[in-house]
Order: structure tokens, then C-alpha cells, then sequence
């Protein structure tokens, strides 16, 4: 990963637990980094060090950027200075744009110095989270989120492009394609119609956007729907969500019969950006599925674990969190 030290050797996992056949001679699936998981408000979190103080870190692969909190930098004394004219931005877009220098960022045997980060636009957010580690960091290696078994892990995947490399799975694994750009998108299917995806380990629950929901008919009025609770986050602003009876969810040849989907502004917190996807597969499709997302491959690779992919917990709305 460019701008990173590791200090550790990365690991070659056995050819044994990749796809038979001798396309997989001379791949070489490294593992970079193994973080231990801890599930804070049922959001990723893993332990790290800012200039050698300790600190919290949210795995948000749904946040295009990583960023500093504001009471974490004043904690850390880390300096700041206005950084309007490096394309970061901010949401609302009319506050100043500002980033904090980092001496040195460590993450397990991972080493990166002299790193300008963003700071978070709000004041806090009521967390201990010190950093928010975003898909920036994220699109730089593949990842396998394994939060079913409490971990995430980063791999260098060489000579494998003919090769599963859903390692675990002696079964076989299920298989999207992954689009091109920044964020990590690929296709699922709703009552049988198309719509972009990405996963979001920064939001509790999967959920599509109003307008997608409302081409497959469904609004807060529809028959059927009822109200399904607030989604809070680091950095995001309180989205209210309803949940509707749809016919089926499909990803890769994996199908969900009848489920009830959660629907609302999703990207209320979001920067203006050319794309943005039509569904967000949260941490609860993401505790039932261990997912690695092969960007050297342009695939995304999943099993089911087990649960509930999509709960329907009542829960209250944001008003009442006021």
C-alpha cells in the first residue's frame, strides 16, 4: 500500500485453500494485515496509535474519505490548517475545509508517517472514535471482512486472476462483479429489477435509497410499511428509515425470499458526487456474510454465516432520539 511501512512479513495462505486446477500454481494470496474486530454500537471498531497515543478507529468502508474527529485532535494536539485547496470538502458544503498533520499512524505492524488527514466538519459525535478510516485507505489493498469471526484482513493478491479467491470456502462462494470507481459497487437485484450496491460497515443496517425504493413502488404510504427507526453514525447526520414488504433480494446466486426492506435518505451526509448507489449493504448483511472484495479482480466474493440478514427490530425514530 502506497504512503504504508509494514513491519511484519506478510503471510502466503496455502494453495490448498484456493480453487483446484492448475490456474492456482502461481497464485500468491498474501495476507498484509489481520485487525481484531470489536462490535461498539454494533459498528466495526479496531485499536490504533496516533504519535504513539492510543485511539479507537471506525472501519467505515461507506465514508469516501477518512478523517480526524474534532475532539480527538484537540486530545492528540494535532495541528491543524485549512486545506481548501487539497479537493477535500466538507458537509454542509459553506464550512471551512480543514485538515489535521499526522506524525505517524500505527495499525497492527502497519507503520504511516507524515499523513494529512481531514477533519471532521461537526464538533463530536459523542464517541470515544478518534479516527474514521475510510474507503480512501480501504481501495488500496483487497479486503475480507470477516466480522462474523470478529476480524477484517488486508491481502495482496498476485497472479490470481483465474482463481477464487474466496479462500474458506470449500463450497464455493457466491460472485458479483465489481464496478469501476471510487466506491465499491456492484449489482443486486430487488423484486428482480437491478440496482447498484456497496457495502457500508459505517451504517447498522442495509437500506435503499427513497427514490429506488420509490421506482419498485414503495413509499412511506405504501400498504404495509411502517415506520423502522433512526440510523445515527460518526460523522453522518440522523436519517429516518421505513421498512416495506418487498417479493425477494438477490446477490450473486444468493436469493432472500419476502424479506422486509428498510428504505430513506440514505445519502443525506453524502458529498455530491457524479454516482452514488442505490443500496447499502450494512452491518447486519455483513454479520451474517464473510465478504472479500477482489479489487485486483474487479469480484466480490460472500458466503453466508448465519442470522438474519435483514432484522426488523423496531426501533425509535429520530425525533425521539432529540
Amino acid at each position: 500500500m502506497k504512503h504504508w511501512m509494514f513491519l511484519a512479513a506478510a503471510a502466503a495462505l496455502a494453495t490448498s485453500g484456493l480453487a483446484a486446477g492448475a490456474a492456482h500454481a502461481e497464485c500468491k494470496l498474501m495476507r498484509i494485515q489481520e485487525w481484531t474486530v470489536r462490535l461498539e454500537r454494533n459498528l466495526p471498531v479496531i485499536d490504533g496509535q496516533i504519535n504513539g497515543q492510543k485511539i479507537a478507529i471506525l472501519v467505515d468502508s461507506g465514508s469516501e474519505r477518512s478523517f480526524v474527529t474534532r475532539s480527538a485532535a484537540a486530545r492528540l494536539m494535532l495541528t491543524r490548517y485549512d486545506a481548501s485547496a487539497k479537493g477535500l470538502y466538507t458537509i454542509p458544503a459553506d464550512r471551512p475545509v480543514e485538515a489535521v498533520q499526522v506524525d505517524e499512524l500505527k495499525i497492527g505492524a502497519a507503520t504511516r508517517k507524515n499523513w494529512s488527514v481531514g477533519l471532521a466538519a461537526a464538533q463530536d459525535f459523542g464517541s470515544d472514535i478518534a479516527l474514521v478510516l475510510g474507503e480512501d485507505f480501504l481501495s488500496a489493498t483487497d479486503v475480507e471482512f470477516d466480522l462474523p469471526n470478529r476480524a477484517i484482513r488486508l491481502f495482496d493478491a498476485r497472479d490470481c486472476q483465474s482463481v477464487s479467491l474466496a479462500y474458506w470456502a470449500k463450497g464455493g462462494a457466491g460472485e458479483a462483479a465489481l464496478e469501476s470507481g471510487s466506491r465499491t459497487m456492484f449489482t443486486v437485484t430487488v423484486n428482480g429489477r437491478p440496482l447498484q450496491a456497496t457495502f457500508d460497515t459505517g451504517t447498522t443496517v442495509s437500506a435503499l435509497t427513497m427514490p429506488a425504493a420509490a421506482r419498485l413502488g414503495m413509499t412511506p404510504q405504501s400498504p404495509g410499511v411502517v415506520p423502522a427507526g433512526c440510523s445515527t453514525g460518526v460523522g453522518r447526520q440522523p436519517v429516518d428509515y421505513w421498512s416495506g414488504p418487498f417479493e425477494s433480494f438477490a446477490i450473486g446466486d444468493e436469493t432472500i425470499s419476502n424479506p422486509r426492506l428498510r428504505f430513506g435518505d440514505v445519502f443525506k451526509s453524502a458529498a455530491p458526487m457524479a454516482a452514488l448507489p442505490q443500496m447499502v449493504l450494512g452491518m447486519d448483511f455483513l454479520r451474517t456474510h464473510r465478504a472479500y472484495v477482489a479489487r485486483t479482480q474487479k469480484k466480490l466474493y460472500f458466503t453466508y454465516s448465519g442470522g438474519t440478514v435483514f432484522p426488523s427490530d423496531a426501533a425509535k425514530d429520530c425525533r425521539d432520539l432529540r
